[in-house]
């Protein structure tokens, strides 16, 4: 493979504070040097970014594939073909698939589907529990001997207290920890959305918004007796943010995400019944929705992952509080969170360290910067660039995306996989 230089870019770097106009340089699937002006390698291949920025790869902390299992949904190459459209380089993927990731040979499956695309990285989770049941507690060394970033049940809470416990301690003798979908699984059951006066008046069967922050608060005693480290997917409410802001200040080992619907989105935008709009957890209210913005600008939330759910249109095409619950992400998670930053609640560097550096580093992870030697995962973007997303012309399989009609200020014109351009 050739050299490549790519000149004329706005290069930003959110792990090293980097944000200046110059040069890149990409020598052998990694990253060889920046700087205000480079040499031009003899036979170099030279993009000119007129400007836009180059940035790491997005790292996708949380999506969900159809693949093993409900290929109709998605597969894993149509998943890479989205991330890429999307400037994602590297994806975690949600265990609780058909057979669940609980089998060392089922998240070596899934790391080597991942190369064979050549133009992403899947990190998988594994299951936290057998056959993610939520009951006996998987095989942690040899999940994590075989390439599992953390462990989780995926889109199911673990409601059993001392297994959620037990799963706390071995994590933490693995140098890992659980990713927990904060539901209390009793309250939420038979739901379709945020509990409250729309919720009555569409005759929709309600969750209250304490579903969430009662089991964040559970969790967060069981990491205090553990020291286990405990990560909430997908924070929606005012009152789990709090929960989690005070569990910080007293050194606990807390980290969360949330994803765009829950920053971008209210309950409102079910309307008419719309089930693009159906999501776990259920979109909230207004209120909620901005205390999701704060804890973004704050450093509560620690990244913005896609949420990624495809959902067959059948899954879809049927009453709201029938139909499944989910939304696709991949090709949006970009353009949603630069609609903060053109709304001015976050900076374009913060916004981007929320998808590069911060999730990299809570993985321990060498991708999400533009450093010497590291992989040359890169996204070229123009923030400015208009754009509609379009239900049905969407790359990838999965078009249920909640964000359907939206217009977006913020599009990928290149992706590139370790020095090779897979988008653009």
């Amino acid at each position: 493979m050739p050299d490549t230089i790519f000149i004329n870019a706005r290069l930003i770097d959110p792990a090293s504070g980097l944000d200046a106009r110059g040069s890149l340089l990409v020598s052998r699937g990694v990253i060889a040097d920046h700087g205000g002006t480079l040499g031009m390698p003899e036979g170099a291949e030279v993009v000119d970014c007129g400007g836009a920025i180059l940035a790491p790869g997005l790292i996708d902390l949380r999506a969900a594939l159809g693949e093993p299992g409900a290929e109709y949904r998605e597969t894993i190459e149509s998943a890479a073909e989205a991330a890429a459209a999307g400037g994602i380089t590297t994806l975690c993927a949600l265990p609780n698939t058909e057979p669940a990731l609980d089998d060392p040979a089922l998240l070596q499956f899934m790391v080597r589907r991942g190369e064979a695309t050549g133009s992403l990285s899947i990190l998988p989770y594994g299951a936290a529990t057998r056959s993610c049941a939520g009951k006996d507690v998987s095989e942690y060394g040899l999940l994590r001997e075989a390439g599992a970033v953390a462990f989780t049940d995926g889109t199911r809470a673990i409601a059993d207290a001392r297994t959620m416990r037990l799963a706390l301690s071995y994590a933490r003798a693995f140098g890992s920890f659980v990713v927990q979908h904060p539901e209390e699984p009793s309250l939420a059951r038979g739901g379709a959305a945020t509990e409250g006066e729309l919720a009555t008046r569409l005759g929709l069967p309600g969750i209250p918004p304490a579903a969430e922050s009662i089991l964040v608060a559970r969790d967060i005693a069981l990491a205090r007796i553990t020291r286990g480290h405990v990560h909430f997917a997908h924070v929606s409410t005012a009152a789990t943010l709090d929960l989690i802001r005070a569990a910080r200040a007293e050194g606990l080992a807390v980290t969360c995400d949330t994803a765009p619907p829950y920053f971008d989105l209210n309950e409102t935008a079910i309307g008419d019944f719309r089930t693009y709009a159906k999501l776990s957890p259920p979109l909230r209210r207004e209120e909620d929705r901005r205390a999701v913005v704060a804890a973004l600008a704050d450093g509560t939330i620690d990244a913005i992952a896609s949420d990624h759910q495809p959902a067959d249109a059948d899954d879809k095409r049927l009453p709201f509080a029938q139909a499944s619950a989910g939304g696709s992400g991949l090709a949006t998670l970009l353009g949603i969170t630069l609609a903060r930053v053109h709304a001015g609640d976050l900076t374009l560097p913060a916004a981007l360290a929320l998808l590069t550096s911060r999730p990299a580093a809570l993985l321990g992870l060498a991708a999400g910067r533009l450093a010497p030697g590291a992989p040359a995962d890169l996204v070229l973007f123009d923030p400015e660039r208009a754009w509609k997303v379009e239900a049905g012309r969407l790359p990838g399989k999965a078009q249920n995306s909640p964000f359907d009609g939206r217009a977006l200020e913020g599009r990928v014109l290149g992706t590139w996989k370790a020095g090779k351009r897979v988008f653009g």
